[in-house]
């Protein structure tokens, strides 16, 4: 790294909850926080209760109504990341803030109404509300700090490809500090039924573990759609960070079809061994999968990781089995998964697999994301 790049702070919500101690709670069980919707008739990962805005934001209620649940819910993590910061004001803040579909609800209510009657017109917040861009955006209004505000989408990558963006920013010397991470709010019945049509979604069975992520030979995929976002401060030459961001890599590959990835995870394979060619390192203590319940997408990442590490392979593991697929956010939660196993010295297993051997100390974690179109993204974390 030319610069070192600290992670100082982070927040979060998902189906494991809204608060950080629900999160390590919940990460301390070895139970799944995935639960059948009555309405849609399907596994999700929801957010255990209906979040309530704090602070500046539940004041502006007539811009709560503007917002859609992926922006909220980017809010309500930002709220517990920017608590736990003392940043010096006038600096220049960025902020890039990665989903895979944006304004999803907003956008799909807007449509149904001018479907049904479009004579009728549409409110003219149904263009600026359901942009990509509102996400960050809205965040840097709402800090009204002066900076570049991103937002993009690089599929289910897109969380982690903020942080990368992050860290060039701050190795350029524009920005002192940066937050990124990623969000998404994908539980409604369009988006599931884009999911089933793809012949990936898991069976509406009751049974423990809807996902069973990694999962060896399976006979069926078991992919659930999970809400959640998650937003990390970035620093440079930080005092006390939470965790080094120590190396990073990127690669994307020709893929046979739109959802492909290879068979032997070939991109993949290509960003785990630039981040360790960056990090200075020949392996990890755990890798966290993107692994999202896909046979082929699972097992393409297990031979992928086998390739790089040979007799050298690091525990593999994952959350989707617990919170579902977050998509654009999945990578920042899994990020948040890394620090929370480096702060307690503790990797969290998946309960249906045979349990692995635990390294003595946790020094290094990286962290796997790919996404449709073949793109791959590799980071790793040091204490």
């Amino acid at each position: 790294m030319k610069t070192r790049i600290g992670i100082t702070a982070w927040g979060s919500v998902s189906a494991l909850g809204i608060t950080r101690a629900a999160v390590e709670a919940a990460y301390g069980v070895d139970q799944t926080r995935l639960a059948l919707n009555e309405q849609l008739g399907n596994w999700v990962g929801q957010l255990p209760e209906t979040p309530t805005p704090v602070g500046a934001l539940a004041q502006r209620k007539r811009f709560l109504e503007q917002l859609d649940r992926s922006v909220l819910l980017t809010m309500l993590a930002l709220d517990q990341c920017w608590a736990e910061l003392d940043w010096a004001t006038g600096e220049s803040i960025g902020i890039n803030i990665g989903s895979s579909r944006g304004a999803t609800g907003l956008w799909e209510q807007y449509f149904r109404a001018y479907d049904t009657d479009p004579e009728h017109g549409l409110s003219p917040l149904s263009s600026p509300t359901t942009t990509l861009g509102n996400i960050s955006s809205w965040l840097g209004a709402y800090l009204k700090v002066d900076g570049p505000s991103i937002s993009h989408s690089v599929t289910c990558g897109s969380a982690l490809q903020a942080i990368l963006n992050a860290v060039a920013w701050l190795e350029s010397g524009r920005c002192q500090y940066f937050l990124a991470g990623g969000s998404e709010a994908p539980i409604t019945g369009f988006t599931l039924a884009q999911m089933q049509a793809l012949r990936i979604y898991a069976d509406p069975v009751p049974q423990d573990y809807p996902c069973r992520s990694l999962e060896p030979n399976a006979s069926a995929n078991t992919m659930v759609l999970g809400e959640g976002a998650a937003v990390f401060a970035l620093e440079r030459n930080p005092e006390h960070p939470v965790a080094w961001i120590s190396g990073m890599g990127c690669a994307q590959e020709v893929p046979a079809s739109p959802t492909a990835v290879s068979r032997e995870g070939e991109a993949l394979q290509r960003a785990m061994r630039q981040a360790l060619l960056e990090a200075e390192l020949e392996t990890v203590d755990v890798v966290i999968c993107h692994a999202p319940g896909t046979r082929k997408g699972d097992a393409a990442e297990v031979r992928a990781a086998r390739s790089v590490f040979g007799d050298q392979l690091p525990v593999l593991t994952g959350n989707k089995w617990k919170l579902g697929h977050t998509l654009g956010a999945s990578g920042g939660l899994s990020l948040e998964m890394a620090l929370l196993m480096l702060q307690r010295q503790k990797v969290f297993t998946i309960p249906y697999l045979e349990q692995p051997k635990p390294p003595k100390k946790i020094q290094s974690v990286m962290i796997n994301a790919m996404g449709f179109g073949g793109n791959a993204v590799s980071v790793i974390l040091t204490r």
